[in-house]
């Protein structure tokens, strides 16, 4: 069979030998009753990396997102976010269909926006026949922005309008772990400015499953109520929650290899004729580059062709994820192929 270089999500990385092992010798309990001890002793471990009260062990990015959402609000409230945030385009309607909350969209520059866009979209608390601004949410790194960072300078401002305003925060931080790898801020800096932070284990960690959302104690409490309330509550759980222990302890140090591939590839592709791309937004492990001689599809397919899975990022934009699965040997063979197929 040939090789396939798998560059459309660092969710398509698998578990190593060493990750399975530390499943298997997991010890187990019900999770329900709050008895796994795999589970607690990363609930406990997430919660003091983060620096807040405590954590709670989620299935998926999306469910803990909303969790967030749900507890931070009430039915006809309302939350700001970026026009392209991950709960806007890819959440499947949850903040309504689960919620019963609308989203007010700024438009951000490549996923960020400034407290100046914000602050005149905060509906007036005298305003009764309006929704009521809940909550500031924030994605970083920023998905569909192609792995844009965030400056903390630009959040620690968002964050001083929302006490201005008695606003709760809330961080999408699924890959949080990129930007503080690439600038080498803490995971605890970046979300001691938020009110409710959810973290991805399942994507550049390495982890087969599971997300961790953090907050007060009275949160987690609430958020384990509402996680129960939608199917989440899982029992003898450790032996995934095992996986995202050994990810964040062993691969979280190991991410910014990733985020050096995608530059390498970057700078080689920036090199060819018929590729645009702006290197300045190359920050993370995502990038987005645009095709002057086919649309996307005929890109895709010429890619498949030759051993190279991609996404679509546009009609005339395809999107790029390294991640410890791709090794640098690839990277070197994709910059061949792709040479090939757009020169």
């Amino acid at each position: 069979m040939n090789e396939v270089i798998d560059f459309r999500s660092d969710t398509l990385t698998k578990p190593s030998i060493e990750m399975r092992k530390a499943m298997y010798d997991a010890e187990v309990g019900d999770d329900v009753y709050k008895e796994d001890p795999t589970v607690n002793e990363l609930e406990r471990y997430v919660a003091q990396l983060l620096g807040k009260e405590a954590a709670l062990y989620m299935p998926s990015g999306m469910m803990g997102n909303q969790i967030c959402l749900n507890v931070l609000t009430q039915p006809g409230d309302e939350v700001i976010c970026d026009r392209d945030a991950h709960i806007f385009i890819y959440e499947s309607g949850a903040p309504a269909m689960l919620s019963g909350i609308s989203l007010y969209l700024v438009d951000g520059k490549k996923g960020i926006f400034t407290p100046d866009q914000v602050e005149p979209l905060i509906r007036p608390e005298s305003a009764y026949y309006m929704p009521r601004t809940r909550v500031i949410e924030v994605e970083n790194t920023h998905n569909r922005a192609g792995g844009i960072i965030n400056p903390i300078e630009n959040i620690k401002a968002i964050r001083e309008l929302a006490d201005k305003h008695g606003l709760f925060t809330h961080l999408d931080g699924a890959r949080l772990w990129n930007a503080s790898a690439e600038t080498g801020i803490s995971v605890a800096d970046y979300s001691k400015y938020f009110d409710t932070v959810s973290v991805c284990l399942s994507k550049g960690l390495g982890a087969p499953i599971g997300s961790v959302i953090v907050g007060d104690h009275g949160f987690i409490k609430e958020a384990f109520r509402v996680r129960k309330a939608w199917g989440g509550g899982m029992r003898q759980v450790g032996v995934i929650a095992a996986a995202g222990l050994y990810a964040i302890k062993n691969n979280f140090a190991k991410l910014k290899d990733d985020h050096e591939k995608a530059k390498i590839l970057a700078k080689h592709l920036s090199e060819i004729d018929n590729i645009e791309i702006d290197l300045d937004l190359v920050q993370t492990n995502i990038f987005m580059f645009g095709i002057k001689n086919m649309t996307a599809d005929e890109a895709l397919n010429k890619c498949k062709e030759h051993g190279i899975l991609l996404n679509p990022g546009g009609v005339n934009t395809l999107r790029v994820v390294t991640h410890m699965d791709i090794s640098f040997e690839q990277v070197e063979k994709s910059k061949e192929i792709f040479e090939k197929i757009f020169s």
